[in-house]
């Protein structure tokens, strides 16, 4: 009963989400040839960190595999990712629209509603993650390339743990407000401002594992967890 109601709860932005990441990952792949049309227009005078963002994505579209890791998972798979990630990390238990007081009447546990919700939403972000990321190396044959399915499964698995941490911290603030859009904003907030930072360190750079990121995202994940559960079973209602 609480999968099911977990799953009546999230399923549209689950549904909406995995509908707008398979358009978006199916134009990354069908606007290659006019991306590489376009290279020999770019400038090679450009100065300044402009220039060099623009040298360093030049070069890295030249090679497919290149310009899907910097287009996709790089920026678009990872910032439509993360934002769903905090949109089903925001379908929390004490939102109106959840039925609250019904939920929390149930004869469970709260840390056990709280699990059913997590472990719901997890699921659905890890076939956001991998579903949309597969699809890449299915579509690339259409334009005569090809990507590598375990290149994008890894790469998926990287963007489902990092994800994750936003979702959790999602989660962790919808248990301190009644309504989904502190939350959301906070959240939002957030991310934008981790994803500046991430751009002036290159913390995402092609061809390495950000082992640290990655380490670091699992532990926040977890943490961030457990101070959800501790938090709804202490609020008073």
């Amino acid at each position: 009963m609480l999968w099911y109601k977990s799953w009546l709860e999230t399923r549209w932005r689950f549904l909406i989400g995995l509908a707008l990441l398979l358009c978006s990952a199916a134009a990354t792949v069908f606007t290659y040839p006019q991306v590489m049309k376009l290279m020999p227009m770019v400038p090679a005078n450009i100065s300044g960190p402009l220039g060099e963002r623009i040298r360093e994505a030049v070069v890295l579209a030249r090679d497919y595999r290149g310009y899907v890791w910097s287009q996709w998972f790089r920026q678009n798979g990872r910032q439509w990712t993360t934002l769903f990630a905090i949109i089903l990390g925001t379908a929390g238990i004490l939102t109106p629209a959840s039925g609250a007081l019904f939920t929390l009447s149930l004869p469970v546990s709260r840390a056990r509603l709280l699990g059913v919700r997590a472990a719901t939403g997890l699921l659905e972000l890890l076939l956001l993650a991998f579903v949309p990321s597969l699809l890449i190396p299915m579509l690339s044959p259409a334009i005569q390339q090809s990507y590598s399915v375990g290149s994008a499964l890894g790469q998926a698995a990287s963007l489902f743990v990092t994800a994750s941490a936003f979702f959790t911290l999602a989660l962790l603030l919808s248990t301190f407000f009644d309504d989904p859009w502190r939350p959301l904003m906070i959240a939002l907030a957030i991310a934008i401002a981790l994803g500046i930072v991430a751009q002036i360190f290159r913390i995402h750079r092609f061809g390495h594992v950000p082992w640290g990121l990655l380490l670091t995202s699992a532990v926040a994940s977890l943490v961030l967890y457990y101070g959800a559960v501790i938090n709804l079973q202490h609020r008073d209602f």
